[in-house]
Formats: C-alpha cells, structure tokens, sequence
C-alpha cells in the first residue's frame, strides 16, 4: 500500500473520509490530504461549498476509480435556515435582496415540507457549479448575468424539521444527487411566505460514508506527526466501501485471471442485471479459500459477468 512511483509520490490506495472544515474549496482540503499522504493520486466525491462543512470522501490511488459511483450515491446534510431573508447566492454570503416579517408557526412549516417530499422538480441556482456554453453558473452570476435554467428532477428521501424557534430552523435532508440545499431552503422559505437562506449546512452522509467515519485534518496531522505514512494508511477505509451495496461476486482462480484480462466470464447464480462488486481467489499453498477485490463489473447482455473498473494488483 506504501510502494513510491518515480517522483510522483506514493501508490497509497484507499479512501480516507474528512470532515471539512468551514472556509475553503473542497479541492483544497484535497490538495491538503494528497500532500499529508504523499499520495500520486488522489480525488474527491462531491464538492462542498466553502460554507459548508462535514464528509467528504477522498479517495486515493486505484480508489479513484470508483469515485464516480460515489459522486451519484445520495447525500444526507443538516442545515439551518434562516427565515425572512432572501439572498443573491441563497446562503449567509450573499447580499440580501428581500426580506419578509416572519410569522409562521411550527404547524405550517411541517405542512410545507409535506410538499418537498419525495419527487420534485427543482431549479438550480445561478451560484451553482453547472455549466452554460461551458462557463460555470456562477461565474456568469458574478457578472451579472442570468440565464434560463432547465428544472431538474430528485428525490428528498427524508425531510425532518429537527428544530423551529423564531426565525430559524433546522432541518435534516436525504436526498439524491443533484439536490441544492440552498434552492430547497429559499423554495420552502417562498413556499411559507417568508422567504429564508441557509445559515449553515453540514454533510453528515456521503454514499456509504457518515460523519462518525470521518476525520479532521488536525486529527490526520496528528496521526502523520505520530506515525508517518504509516499512521495515515491505518485510517483509510478498503477501495470495496465504495460499493458495499452491490451485489457480490466471486470468481476462481481461472476466472478471475481471464477478467483481469478484460474478458467477460460466466458466473453460476450471478444477477440476472446491474453492477457487481467481483471477488478473484487467489492461489493458496495452504488449500484455503482467499479472495481480494479485484474492481466493479456488469451482467452483459449474454448474462456473464464484464468487467467495468478492474484496480492494479500489487504485490
């Protein structure tokens, strides 16, 4: 796990969860971990906006292949929201564009959030990261352009009101990929007739990933000043994480040397569709069964098992 490429750092593989601190880019806090890992690769699995803080999922060498699944897993955030005031950016950032006497009750905010369950069509932001003719939302934004923004479905798996007092509340929110927690704090601040932003956001769940797995980057400074590399690689979770909900493949020793040559293979009682984690059986002396994670496949057209991202084996 420590092997060093030629002037290109370590080939550490693995995913390290940090909880993001508030201030700064995701891709800072990136750059950040790569270097206290002297890692060759590394990649992030969603970017969180400098406002908001907890899990973010670094995922390092031969782990960055499957960062991709992670980008499009759902997220769970909890955020504050401050009622009454409208802003450009739909955030505490922002310039305040409006603001509204607040006079809701607890009661009418559980009967608006009813309306934010389940599948909804939802609008993203212009300080969004998206991008029109190439050029990212938001920097049209800051200019002062506005461009027509197609609406867009998700799903709010979970939408609980935690707390209300005032002008203020808190709400938990699973949710799918692509959901705006700022849109849905000034879409439910319209749909109570007070208007509202986010005052804080927290990402408590990423995919697989919670806050209670994750790590501050003072802790993972500690764990390096203590024990080096050594230290660090301890706290990365397995490259198969990624993926734990799929279903589980395992392949013998002949299998599983033709996969890793890229070639589909018939599995008995595979799914009859989807993606697979693959498993390979390595070679014993010992006549003991033993399996390492060989990468993600899919059920091909013909039912075999087709590799889709196979990892680098290391000795």
């Amino acid at each position: 796990m420590a092997r060093r490429g030629r002037n290109r750092g370590r080939n550490v593989n693995g995913i390290v969860v940090v909880n993001k601190p508030l201030g700064g880019s995701s891709n800072h806090v990136l750059q950040q971990v790569k270097r206290m890992y002297g890692a060759a690769k590394a990649g992030h699995t969603g970017a969180l906006d400098p406002l908001a803080t907890g899990v973010l999922p670094i995922c390092l060498g031969e782990a960055t292949k499957f960062s991709q699944y992670l980008l499009e897993s759902d997220k769970s955030y909890r955020t504050r929201v401050k009622l009454g005031i409208q802003t450009e950016t739909g955030d505490r950032e922002g310039e305040v564009v409006e603001q509204r006497a607040v006079t809701v009750t607890r009661a009418d905010v559980e009967g608006v959030l009813e309306r934010f369950r389940g599948e909804i069509d939802q609008v993203p932001s212009m300080y969004s990261a998206l991008k029109h003719n190439g050029e990212p939302l938001y920097k049209l934004a800051r200019q002062g352009i506005t461009v027509e923004r197609p609406a867009r479905q998700i799903t709010i798996h979970r939408l609980e009101l935690l707390d209300f007092e005032g002008d203020e509340m808190v709400l938990e929110v699973e949710c799918t990929k692509g959901t705006y927690i700022r849109t849905l704090a000034e879409d439910i601040g319209i749909a109570l007739g007070c208007l509202g932003h986010v005052a804080e956001l927290h990402r408590i769940k990423a995919g697989p990933y919670t806050e209670h797995q994750s790590y501050t980057l003072e802790q993972l400074e500690e764990a390096r000043d203590g024990s080096g590399h050594a230290g660090l690689d301890q706290l990365l979770l397995p490259l198969d994480t990624s993926v734990n909900d799929w279903p589980q493949i395992k392949l013998g020793v002949n299998s599983s040397f033709y996969i890793m040559q890229g070639q589909a293979v018939q599995v008995p009682q595979a799914p009859a569709q989807g993606n697979v984690r693959i498993y390979g059986q390595e070679a014993s002396e010992s006549g003991e069964e033993v399996y390492r994670f060989l990468g993600v496949g899919e059920i091909d057209d013909d039912g075999r098992v087709a590799p889709k991202r196979l990892i680098q084996q290391q000795s």
